[in-house]
């Protein structure tokens, strides 16, 4: 059957070997899960169907026909779209210029500022062909890199982690976009961690780990039980790596304050918390849940000092932890080696800064030494950090915050794009930063999260801040999230 298939992948990164003589196959018409664990070789091999990196042995083969050195353009010629877990668009382009940059349109305003909305409304993802980039909430960039490469005549989608950064009512809109672009003859890969979606939205399914397959089978013939035993292999997703340092220094008392706090939209265009009050003490895991846009991105950046408050009260004792939402264009620098990326978080007091100089060699020690408390799959810190998956660079971005050994931890979606075990981990972290007196204050998208991990909730609801009541329900916290919407 004419489609995209991939055999005897293998893949290798110095001494890691990504791939292990994977096989994958695509016909139209099917939404095909790929799943694993963080590392386990999902978006290597979902790069070498795109041309994007060469196998170092099997084939790629596009409607039946091998395609040796298969090249970004030319995989885009024969309709294989790539929407990227870390996005690709250009920041200080807007929306249409950057539709018209991937699908190769004219730049002709008028006529490209309808040609992208009418592409993203029939997408059933509608955007402002006029606004920048730069100026997009994380989950609105998710949504252009899919009308993009929709834009661009996609056969075949190959979508990395897309629901990561989406609301759950988002989520079911996207899954339906995936649906609707496979009734009409296309075809989709899903990477996803969430079984839940990969059961609902999927035909088949595909189970890699350690770079091999261990799982395809048709999703009505597999239970979630088997899939996370697949993914997962022996042990369980109880298992925890311990933080990268001892607890945080005992604080005590109250750590964070806000009062009648005044914050600036993004992009300066409107208020997006007005009056706004929170207390968090030492101990305290507050989770802020919200519908994107509703200023919980403002508060969180106006917590750790990245935004400073038009008016009213802030008072955050220091040291504070930031892990960003989007780790690689915030957390790390992913062109620079680990090291790097870990010297760029030093403090003056770190033993390997001395006055204005770096000592490299202490620093790769304490890097080499770092990657190993974490379990980061890496050959070593002399690495670019994009060579690492994404569970392993937020492994870095957060332990690298927490060795700070912070009073206050502030995360963006700390786990977004992880596998069960890797996010299990993370909590962990959080949980054991917040027994040994840090106040952590954290937002995700993903409700359940919310509610797994806080100790406290506070909705953030049109630029106000609304505790939620004790024992809330997931219900109640949806209703509350939109009340007055």
């Amino acid at each position: 059957m004419p489609g995209l298939e991939l055999r005897g992948i293998h893949r290798r990164f110095g001494s890691v070997h990504a791939l292990h003589g994977a096989d994958f196959t695509l016909p139209p018409g099917e939404v095909h899960a790929l799943l694993g664990e963080n590392g386990a070789g999902k978006t290597t091999l979902m790069q070498i169907a795109a041309g994007l990196l060469q196998p170092d042995a099997g084939v790629v083969l596009v409607d039946d026909i091998a395609r040796p050195r298969l090249s970004p353009r030319e995989a885009r010629r024969l309709g294989i779209g790539t929407v990227h877990q870390h996005f690709t668009s250009v920041p200080a382009f807007t929306v249409a210029e950057n539709v018209a940059l991937t699908a190769g349109w004219p730049v002709a305003p008028a006529r490209l500022r309808r040609l992208v909305k009418e592409a993203s409304e029939q997408a059933g993802l509608p955007l402002d062909p006029d606004a920048r980039v730069e100026h997009l909430s994380v989950a609105l960039r998710q949504r252009l890199e899919i009308v993009k490469a929709l834009a661009a005549e996609a056969r075949f989608l190959l979508l990395d982690e897309p629901t990561a950064v989406l609301a759950p009512a988002e989520v079911g809109d996207l899954l339906g976009v995936i649906r609707r672009f496979t009734s009409r003859g296309g075809a989709a890969v899903l990477i996803t961690h969430k079984l839940d979606e990969a059961l609902a939205a999927a035909d088949r399914v595909t189970v890699l780990r350690h770079g091999s397959v261990v799982l395809s089978a048709g999703i009505a013939d597999i239970t979630a039980a088997e899939l996370a035993a697949a993914m997962i292999g022996k042990g369980t997703v109880e298992e925890r790596i311990e933080p990268p340092t001892p607890a945080p220094r005992a604080h005590a008392g109250l750590l964070v304050r806000l009062e009648g706090v005044d914050v600036a939209r993004e992009g300066g265009l409107g208020i997006a918390l007005r009056s706004a009050s929170l207390t968090v003490t030492a101990g305290e895991i507050v989770g802020v849940a919200a519908v994107e846009g509703n200023g919980q991105r403002e508060l969180l950046r106006a917590i750790a000092g990245r935004v400073h408050p038009l008016r009213g009260l802030r008072q955050v004792t220091e040291p504070i932890a930031f892990v960003p939402e989007d780790r690689t264009t915030e957390g790390l620098i992913p062109a620079m080696t680990l090291t790097e990326n870990i010297v760029l978080g030093s403090s003056p007091s770190d033993p390997w800064i001395r006055g204005c100089t770096v000592d490299w060699r202490a620093a790769e020690a304490r890097t080499a030494a770092l990657l190993d408390e974490l379990a980061v799959t890496a050959p070593g810190p002399w690495v670019p950090a994009a060579s690492l998956s994404g569970g392993n660079q937020q492994r870095v971005v957060v332990g690298r915050e927490l060795s700070k050994r912070p009073a206050v931890v502030v995360a963006e979606n700390p786990t977004r794009g992880l596998d069960i075990r890797a996010a299990a981990t993370i909590h962990a972290w959080l949980r054991r930063a917040a027994s040994g007196g840090a106040a952590v204050v954290f937002h995700s998208s993903d409700l359940d999260e919310v509610l797994a991990l806080a100790t406290r909730i506070v909705v953030a609801r049109r630029g106000a801040l609304v505790e939620a009541a004790q024992g809330a329900t997931r219900d109640e916290l949806g209703t509350l999230m939109l009340a007055g919407g």
